[in-house]
């Protein structure tokens, strides 16, 4: 199993970013941080990279339930969604899979949070190429 579930999309860039965070909305996660690789390497590196922003993604009533069965697990939260524009014309969208993210900690209870939660991530994805 790969440690990230992706798509691609024929789409601007920006339109499937908004796309994306309806997406993960609907599913109930808000996204509580942005990194905006393109913009961090050219302001430090003076690099010009392709687009591509991680965002993070969080749904708080999972995150306490999760809190609640593994108190460090804040060390692997939020969940990132990668959007990045590809060279054949594609946006390509990507999310961590929590299920692998999460295989070194052996914890019943949080195997089951994080199963529902790879569904959700998945469920946003696949909405957003219907």
């Amino acid at each position: 199993m790969n440690y990230y579930y992706d798509i691609q999309v024929k789409d601007a860039f920006e339109g499937t970013k908004e796309k994306v965070i309806e997406a993960l909305s609907k599913e109930g996660f808000g996204i509580i941080t942005e990194i905006n690789i393109k913009d961090t390497f050219k302001k430090k590196l003076d690099i010009d990279f392709r687009e591509y922003v991680i965002l993070g993604a969080c749904n708080p009533s999972f995150s306490h339930q999760a809190l609640q069965s593994e108190d460090k697990i804040g060390t692997l939260l939020p969940c990132n969604v990668i959007i990045q524009q590809l060279d054949n014309g594609y946006v390509e969208v990507a999310a961590v899979n929590p299920l692998e993210s999460m295989k070194m900690i052996n914890n019943p209870e949080l195997n089951r949070i994080t199963a529902t939660i790879r569904q959700k991530l998945v469920n946003a994805l696949n909405s957003i190429i219907k």
